[in-house]
């Protein structure tokens, strides 16, 4: 039996959280595993972590902090807090607007492999969907991939996608505390740090839904930031292919 942690970033997602706590709440009772949730709130205005408290369920935790500091500052602080118990083994990276669907997790645990693994869920490649997309967006996140790909040498098809499981022996191994990505580049900086630590990668078709309320957290300056950091990363590699993260 695992002892999963779910890791949930919120910035004002009072009108999302609680719907997807819910689903959560049902696939925890119909799971042979141990099921708990950390949700990191990065103070949301729209009082999204009290809303939270207020459900009142005792497998759900909220991890505040003080102000809005990006996707990457947020998983790591959530990482520090959940390793620092030792009774898990696996940690679940997931979004809280349902863009990333409850009904697939039972396919990335069955997924998990032994040791130091990461499992990642997949919108590009075969079985993998996105609903609700326009195809400038698909084309933006295709693209980056394709050139993660290239710069890095990681063989995976979808390094920008969030939806993850990572084995808390994997996490220990790696130096967290040298991570800077601070936006989405967060997500391919956690999976070269993975392939530096030799970490053995699955990936699973997944259904990425576009989220209907709430408003999206892409900026034109995270994109930037992911194609300098990735430009860096990949000159690194290639002069220093024995560095490790």
């Amino acid at each position: 039996m695992k002892s999963l942690a779910i890791l949930i970033p919120t910035y004002n997602e009072s009108f999302t959280i609680v719907d997807q706590l819910k689903k959560l709440e049902i696939f925890k009772k119909s799971s042979q595993d141990e099921i708990s949730v950390l949700v990191i709130d990065d103070n949301s205005p729209d009082g999204t972590a009290d809303l939270v408290d207020n459900l009142q369920l005792s497998w759900v935790k909220v991890l505040r902090r003080p102000n809005k500091a990006g996707l990457g500052a947020a998983y790591r602080a959530g990482f520090a807090m959940v390793l620092a118990d030792s009774s898990y083994t696996h940690i679940v990276t997931m979004d809280a607007d349902g863009s990333h669907r409850v009904e697939d997790l039972p396919l990335l645990i069955a997924a998990i492999r032994p040791g130091k693994s990461i499992t990642l869920g997949t919108r590009w490649m075969p079985g993998g969907r996105v609903l609700n997309w326009p195809k400038g967006r698909q084309w933006l996140s295709k693209t980056g991939t394709k050139y993660a790909k290239l710069a890095l040498k990681i063989d995976l098809n979808d390094l920008t996608g969030g939806y993850r499981i990572y084995s808390t022996e994997l996490l220990n191994a790696l130096n967290l505390k040298t991570m800077q990505a601070t936006g989405y580049c967060f997500q391919i900086e956690m999976a070269m740090a993975a392939d530096l630590a030799g970490a053995v990668a699955t990936e699973v078709p997944i259904t990425f839904v576009e989220r209907i309320n709430g408003v999206s957290k892409m900026t034109k300056s995270i994109v930037i930031e992911a194609l300098i950091q990735i430009t860096r990363w990949g000159v690194v590699r290639r002069l220093r292919p024995n560095a490790d993260k």
